[in-house]
């Protein structure tokens, strides 16, 4: 497969944590991009924003329009039950491949997560899962990444954590370990496989380098040192955690953090990325080292208020 130079790409997600790191690294690479919104946004040299949704076809069209390879970025990591999984991953994606396929966009670059290994444990596993056979079986030049836990500056997913570190005690599944990996990293990825037409076929599982994963405890310490204090890590039995996202769901709604759904998948022992699915180094290797960047996320919450 031969790829013009440069490349154009179309982004779904481009309004989201990871999404927005890839368009401004694509940006600072002077990459053109049309990107998927619901609301409307900056203007950005390089960046054609198309209106709409993934269950809008004129959008999905459009923002297909002209492109050489799609960054399928967006998803649901958190809706209250299946059905809400299955239509923001399974039905969007098959949304977006078909719109691809219309166009006559060949490559397409999708962005899974680590728990579409484990389908049985979870609706969000689950429902990445079947976004994965939904690419797989869309005769389109596809790579399939496979992210663990993604940490960084712009997240809002990991803050409950480093807010517990800072009062000294950071609340953890039952013993196990996770891979873990920083956005910028994540993102650098993307855009290379986006260049490399090697990668077609290929299911990556990247992480920040440390074999053998985390345990637990060892990321929780991880998580005090960045906000300068030295924790207490303590396992938390799954039946406690069950309660913990009651309570959750009880004060925040569908903005809870903690899910009887993500508990299932929480409570997994093993989040550890597989070696043999690491990118060839020859694509990409993480450049964050895990404490740095933690450091860093960790000054981004302050300079937001966010950690008081």
């Amino acid at each position: 497969m031969s790829l013009p130079t440069p490349l154009r790409l179309a982004i779904t997600g481009g309004t989201g944590f990871v999404g927005k790191t890839v368009v401004s690294m694509a940006c600072a690479q002077e990459m053109e991009l049309n990107a998927l919104t619901r609301r409307p946004q900056e203007i950005c040299p390089g960046v054609t924003w198309i209106n709409g949704a993934l269950d809008h076809d004129e959008s999905l069209s459009g923002l297909m329009a002209q492109v050489d390879v799609v960054l399928h970025i967006a998803g649901v990591v958190n809706a209250p039950d299946r059905a809400g999984f299955k239509a923001g991953n399974a039905a969007g994606t098959l949304a977006v491949v078909r719109a691809a396929r219309a166009a006559g966009v060949s490559r397409f670059i999708h962005i899974s997560s680590l728990s579409a290994r484990e389908p049985q444990l979870s609706d969000y596993g689950w429902s990445k899962r079947r976004a994965e056979q939904i690419v797989m079986a869309s005769g389109l030049d596809w790579t399939i990444i496979r992210p663990p836990a993604i940490y960084g500056p712009g997240d809002s997913e990991m803050l409950d954590l480093f807010r517990l570190a800072k009062r000294g005690v950071v609340l953890l599944p039952p013993k196990g370990r996770l891979s873990i990996i920083e956005v910028s990293d994540l993102a650098r990825l993307l855009l290379a496989c986006a260049h490399d037409p090697t990668s077609i076929g290929a299911i990556y599982e990247p992480d920040d380098g440390v074999e053998g994963g985390w345990s637990h405890q060892s990321f929780g310490r991880a998580v005090g040192w960045a906000v300068n204090k030295r924790v207490t890590a303590l396992p938390t039995p799954r039946a406690l955690l069950h309660i913990g996202a009651r309570i959750d769901g009880l004060l925040r709604g569908k903005k809870a953090k903690l899910t009887t759904d993500r508990v299932n998948y929480f409570c997994h022992p093993d989040w550890v990325i597989d070696p043999a699915k690491r990118p060839p180094a020859s694509l990409w290797q993480p450049q964050v080292g895990t404490r740095t960047g933690l450091r860093k996320t960790a000054d981004w919450y302050r300079e937001q208020g966010w950690l008081g």
